[in-house]
């Protein structure tokens, strides 16, 4: 699910150089991040504790001497930050953004001149798994497209795949997408109770095994966000819809 790979992007500021997700523990890609740094590498920046963004984090700061800067609320039980950040936090001439959805403990990393590192929240190779909670949500995912809007960006540097030049353009097509996502769940979700199995058949009618788990997860991140609004509920293992004169 990380296609090419993690990219690692590093800011110059000041006083040396901040890496932003050092990727997986892949020695000869550490020492290149290392190699490149202008000056000493003073920050570890995670936009989030999924394993292709954490593994590098602390085997390069034993190799930098940098402290590992993440979400303070940490989505992982083994790691805690060096240096816990909040929504809105100023790091290596950086301001933090929390912008769960991908994942609970994400941020997005904010330059005073328009750009946007985006981490998992915004890919350039693919749309976002946005799992169900308590690692995710598609509610808070959507809140968060439109915090990242709001910064008025010139351009989105991802963890995976290409820069993205339309950060408009591209965040409105993400936020379009979900919405005709969730209508598409809602006009399959039967008025009569039925399994999550059942439902994965009437909203993908063809699916490769190897998708099968990540479509599952991303319906019933969905379900849940149509629970909260009322337009769906939740009762033992079943789903079903609440239409316009019905109730729950």
């Amino acid at each position: 699910m990380t296609g090419n790979g993690t990219n690692s992007w590093l800011v110059e500021h000041s006083a040396g150089t901040a890496v932003i997700d050092p990727g997986p523990d892949d020695a000869a890609h550490l020492r290149a991040i290392v190699a490149a740094a202008r000056g000493p590498i003073t920050h570890i920046l995670l936009t989030h504790t999924h394993r292709d963004h954490l593994e590098g984090a602390r085997p390069l700061a034993e190799m930098t001497g940098a402290p590992v800067c993440a979400y303070r609320h940490s989505a992982c039980a083994t790691f805690s930050p060096d240096i816990a950040l909040d929504d809105g936090a100023p790091v290596a001439t950086l301001t933090a953004l929390h912008t769960p959805g991908h994942a609970a403990d994400h941020l997005c990393f904010a330059t005073g001149d328009g750009i946007v590192f985006t981490g998992d929240h915004i890919m350039g190779w693919s749309t976002t798994m946005v799992p169900p909670a308590p690692h995710g949500s598609v509610r808070l995912f959507l809140d968060s497209l439109d915090k990242v809007l709001d910064r008025d960006a010139r351009l989105l540097l991802p963890a995976h795949g290409p820069p993205i030049p339309s950060p408009v353009l591209c965040i409105r097509g993400l936020i379009a997408h979900r919405l005709a996502r969730e209508d598409s769940i809602l006009a399959a979700l039967p008025d009569e109770p039925a399994t999550l199995d059942d439902i994965l058949r009437r909203v993908y009618r063809a699916i490769r095994p190897a998708l099968r788990r990540a479509a599952e997860l991303n319906l019933l991140a969905h379900l849940e966000k149509l629970r909260d609004d009322g337009r769906a509920v939740h009762d033992h293992d079943t789903w079903r819809a609440v239409r316009d004169g019905t109730t729950a």
